[in-house]
């Protein structure tokens, strides 16, 4: 998440792309640039394109999406089934269990400038993705079992591992491959941050305009797997609800596909022809408390907290149905779910009577809130339930660079109400909970928990599950570890949620809805 704020200009391409760098026709195209097959698709995305578009870096809802467009990993992964299949490779490796893994470049496969996808380029993100200097997101997904990676030919690399991890295969994807003569220059990790993104993917960036849209074209010179279907992309982004259902609605529809579709507007874009479809997964309202703040180090002020909340009425008033409360940290679906021995179901006479135990009175808390949509339908109830118990609660809901901002600079707070989806970066239970916890992880800085005791005997457990070659004691490891989580309520789930996505049935086919933010059009097409 570092890296949120927000930037003002057309970020600056490379000296080959600078034809391009001018911006789109028009911010609002609506897709009538072209005609038949070569008109603009216009999408609509509910989360802000202002986020670091960093592949090593970025939890942008936004970016990510783009960047798989744009990208390419050794593998790259299904988007909802996420089994990893080539992509600048020529081949997933037959042994996943192997400890050493090779892979040989697609012949012919370039970057959007023209130059040519070499093993150095490979070796260059893997690089830094493991230097123990730099940080990255990215690094938490495979610094523990990603021992190196040279390069053994001009087209050809070695990945050794740790010990055996075939969870790693589908990883692969978040390793995008980035051009080092690009991003070797002083400042270019900064302007990655910005919005730069050079790729080898079936979709080159022609344009970026942070809180506005981003643009892309076919890349003529592409000879994946993945082949571009439309000749130019813009991609809008609209954090309002209304008039993002707006966009995609009507005769004067003027996009023809959108994520984070409100749940009480979809009988009207059904009645309307359109498809709205519906993906269940890891997408949650989470409550994160900083461990710093008294009294919310006490672990039964938090606990209090979230039996207070009335989850089944958030699930139908707020949701519409479209969602669960939380009975794990893991959503119902995941292979490695099991009910927590602490379950959250909605009880004001416990949560009172922890507060009690904690010596806690006339407690007023404010809750620094993301002001995604679905999570400000769901901000009232949690209000209501509080104030119910005797705790007098502030609702402060905000943009969602605007919160994370302040958490980067390690600005006080009481408690953070955001949303999250580990799903953006796979399913693995392994890959979520580190992800969301871990002694040198983002998450654990911004809730000042790392150094508790139980923390720490926590990230030897989750140590223990990733290192542990047999799948059932691996799971079972998993699943205890996961009872601790949910007992200490740090970072926790309120409830998890059914993402839906809708789209022009009579303009698209082959679209598929993600559980987790974000749309995938690599293969989709106009009809």
């Amino acid at each position: 998440m570092r890296g949120l704020g927000a930037t003002g200009a057309v970020v600056a391409l490379p000296p080959a792309l600078t034809a391009c760098s001018a911006g789109p026709e028009s911010t609002n195209e609506t897709g009538g640039g072209g005609t038949g097959k070569d008109r603009t698709l216009t999408a609509v995305i509910g989360y802000g394109n202002d986020g670091s578009w960093d592949p090593t870096q970025t939890a942008s809802a936004f970016a990510m999406a783009a960047n798989n467009h744009i990208y390419e990993g050794l593998l790259d992964t299904d988007p909802i089934t996420r089994a990893p299949y080539p992509a600048l490779a020529t081949a997933v490796p037959r042994d996943p269990s192997a400890t050493t893994w090779r892979f040989t470049l697609r012949s012919g496969a370039t970057f959007h400038d023209g130059r040519p996808v070499t093993a150095d380029d490979v070796v260059f993100v893997f690089d830094r993705i493991l230097d123990p200097g730099t940080q990255t997101l990215a690094k938490g997904f495979f610094a523990s079992w990603l021992d190196s990676v040279r390069k053994t030919g001009p087209r050809t690399v070695e990945l050794t591992l740790r010990f055996p991890f075939p969870d790693g295969l589908a990883r692969l994807t978040l390793a995008k491959v980035m051009p080092r003569h690009v991003f070797s220059r002083p400042g270019a990790w900064d302007d990655a941050v910005k919005g730069l993104a050079v790729g080898s993917g079936p979709y080159r960036q022609t344009a970026h305009h942070p809180k506005s849209n981003t643009t892309f074209e076919a890349f003529a010179a592409y000879n994946g797997p993945r082949r571009p279907a439309f000749r130019k992309m813009n991609w809008l982004t609209i954090v309002d609800a209304a008039s993002r259902v707006a966009k995609i609605s009507g005769t004067g529809a003027g996009a023809q596909i959108a994520d984070n579709i409100p749940y009480a507007n979809i009988p009207r874009l059904e009645q309307g022809g359109l498809k709205v479809a519906g993906g269940a997964g890891m997408n949650n309202l989470f409550l994160m408390f900083n461990t710093r703040h008294k009294p919310f180090d006490d672990v039964r002020v938090r606990q209090a907290l979230h039996y207070a909340i009335d989850t089944e009425k958030m699930v139908q008033v707020a949701l519409k149905g479209h969602g669960k409360p939380a009975s794990s940290f893991l959503d119902e679906a995941n292979p490695c779910h099991r009910r927590a021995r602490t379950v959250y179901d909605h009880d004001p006479a416990r949560a009172r009577a922890l507060l009690e135990a904690a010596g806690v009175t006339d407690l007023k808390v404010e809750i620094l809130a993301v002001n995604v949509s679905w999570i400000v339908d769901c901000l009232p109830t949690i209000k209501s339930s509080w104030d119910a118990i005797g705790v007098r609660t502030t609702l402060a809901p905000q943009e969602t660079t605007a919160v994370f901002t302040k958490l980067d600079q390690r600005q006080d707070y009481q408690v953070v109400a955001a949303a999250s989806n580990p799903n953006q970066f796979g399913l693995d239970a392994d890959l979520i909970m580190h992800y969301n916890y871990g002694p040198g992880n983002l998450w654990m800085q911004y809730t000042r928990w790392a150094g508790h005791p139980v923390a720490r005997q926590l990230f030897k457990d989750m140590d223990r599950a990733t290192r542990e070659p047999d799948p059932a004691r691996k799971k079972a490891i998993i699943q205890d570890y996961l009872d601790v989580v949910a007992e200490q309520a740090v970072l926790y789930p309120v409830v998890h949620n059914e993402l839906m996505t809708a789209w022009d049935p009579r303009r698209l086919s082959g679209i598929r809805a993600q559980p987790y933010p974000g749309i995938n059009l690599l293969q989709a097409k106009w009809v």
